[in-house]
């Protein structure tokens, strides 16, 4: 496939024996980056049975779960330009194998006293070899693309990799019924497709040999890594801990010395100049707002379905697919779109009907009815099918000298901090609320003031199960009061959500706003190609 000028266009060849097999290429990269998608929320379904195995202690286990998502977010720059620099392919290959022998490593974990250290290392292993496998994956699907073309297929990668993150509760309850072991070991066969499919699709390993800026590299690690680590740890230590802020503002004053820094040297890790570009810059600012939601919402609607709703994993799992529905057919919309008039139309629906989509559902949520609720789930899940790959695509196309990897790192980054700081905004709202009303709950109930409210926070930081299945035992005022107040408890935790759902149509309302900032400029295949000559020179 040839360009207008009749040279090769990026990543394709006037022969098709000579260039890589555009098809295989997105299937290789999509069996690679799905094994990160997965693993966002299969471990959190195993984790009881983790625990009951390896007798881990409360935050040892929320350790394991957090050192992956603190390893990726803390390494994703990092990624992006050792795959610019090494190359594309050879980083996406180096990071799936660091991932994998992690997987195959944390499945083989000793029942000992070294098991909480083994998972937690292996963990963090895991998610450096995702920051590494993630950014090269993505700029090899955008190197092998035209940029015609490239919004479809991103359209596809981004709506096939999203929905992927569904299936981690489903799978992860059906291998915990064997072993909880396998959550990690299916990655190994998935590895190996990806690998092969690699291998057979003859990807040219583009690089740009240049120095690694190692300071930028360490302060951008410890700025997102202590940053994060704040946010993640806040619902544990709380808001008010002295350890919570300083994880949270020596993050962020590192994160500024970084810019700082970056704009002085040479070869930076991150070239900072491309925020000068509005249009990035928008994009990159819908990006953060949108995720706010769209990560936090796996989390929160699946445990609102296992309390309020009485269901099963896997039913939470199913649950999902409402949203993952209306995710998968828009994010095919949003690509057209993209192609055909740019990102901002596909960034402005997709937000508005976000906002629209998560409003709604808040306000079905005490329904206490799955069946009730799909219409609004879908409509939330396609307001980010529509915006994602487009803000994404139009951020990747408007890199500096046609960077993708650093790039790529850069929007990666913006997500994964979103998503930390959803998460922990969010969490903190559920728990708060959750314990004022079922303390009002159990005051009713005849309980006094602090017992009630004791049990109520109790009750509010352990809602990660069914509740049928841990009802209080015993003759105690308390016990008795709490199991006969079960069904106003769940319409309790349904009324919480509510608070969290309207936060997530609000941070898509503000993308919205942000998405009417951006000049509706596309990039063409002319702009593209010019870049590249620019780049070559």
């Amino acid at each position: 496939m040839s360009d207008k000028t009749g040279s090769s266009a990026p990543g394709t060849a006037a022969s098709g024996a000579a260039g890589p097999n555009q098809t295989v290429a997105l299937a290789a990269m999509l069996f690679a980056v799905s094994m990160t998608f997965i693993d966002q929320t299969i471990v959190a379904i195993a984790a009881p049975s983790i625990v009951d195995e390896l007798d881990l202690s409360t935050s040892g286990v929320q350790w394991v779960v957090n050192a992956y998502l603190l390893s990726l977010a803390a390494f994703f720059a990092l990624g992006g330009r050792l795959a610019d620099i090494l190359g594309h392919r050879r980083m996406m290959v180096i990071g799936t194998l660091i991932f994998v022998i992690s997987s195959v490593l944390c499945g083989c974990v000793p029942d000992d006293s070294f098991a909480q250290s083994w998972l937690i290392v292996f963990r963090a292993t895991q998610g450096l070899g995702a920051a590494l496998m993630f950014p090269a994956a993505l700029a090899v699907v955008v190197a092998v693309f035209p940029v015609e073309k490239r919004g479809r297929a991103l359209a596809l990668f981004f709506g096939l990799s999203g929905a992927l993150t569904a299936l981690g509760p489903l799978l992860g309850g059906w291998l915990t019924d064997w072993t909880w072991r396998a959550i990690f070991w299916v990655n190994v066969p998935v590895a190996i497709i990806a690998l092969v499919l690699t291998a057979y699709a003859r990807i040219p390993n583009q690089k740009r040999p240049e120095r690694l800026d190692v300071p930028g590299a360490v302060l951008v690690a410890a700025g997102m890594g202590l940053s994060v680590l704040g946010l993640q740890q806040a619902s544990a230590w709380g808001w008010g801990s002295v350890a919570t802020w300083a994880c949270i503002i020596g993050g962020i004053a590192v994160l500024v010395v970084f810019c700082a820094y970056e704009l002085r040297v040479e070869e930076p890790l991150i070239k900072l100049q491309v925020f000068r570009d509005k249009a990035f810059s928008v994009d990159s600012a819908v990006l953060f707002f949108a995720m706010l939601a769209f990560v936090p919402v796996f989390f929160f609607a699946s445990v609102y379905a296992q309390v309020s709703l009485s269901a099963s994993p896997n039913q939470a799992a199913l649950f999902l697919l409402y949203f993952f529905i209306g995710f998968g057919i828009a994010s095919q919309w949003g690509g057209r779109i993209l192609d055909k008039r740019g990102a901002r139309p596909a960034m402005k629906l997709g937000t508005a009907l976000g906002a629209v989509g998560f409003w709604l559902w808040a306000g079905e949520l005490t329904n206490l009815s799955m069946h009730d609720q799909w219409l609004y789930a879908a409509l939330a899940g396609a307001g980010i099918g529509f915006l994602l790959a487009p803000a994404s695509t139009d951020a990747v196309n408007r890199s500096i000298n046609a960077s993708y990897g650093e790039v790529t790192g850069i929007t990666q980054t913006v997500r994964n901090f979103a998503a930390a700081v959803g998460m922990a905004v969010f969490g903190t709202i559920l728990t708060h609320v959750t314990t004022d009303k079922v303390m009002e709950t159990l005051q009713a109930k005849g309980v006094p003031d602090g017992p009630a409210r004791d049990a109520a926070r109790n009750v509010a930081e352990a809602v990660t199960g069914n509740p049928d299945a841990k009802t209080p035992t015993g003759d105690g005022p308390i016990a008795t009061a709490m199991r006969d107040s079960m069904n106003a408890i769940r319409m309790d935790f349904a009324e919480a959500n509510q608070y969290v759902f309207y936060g997530m149509a609000i941070a898509l309302a503000i993308a919205f706003v942000c998405s009417l900032l951006h000049p509706g400029t596309r990039v063409t295949e002319e702009t593209d190609t010019a870049s590249r000559v620019q780049a070559d020179r």
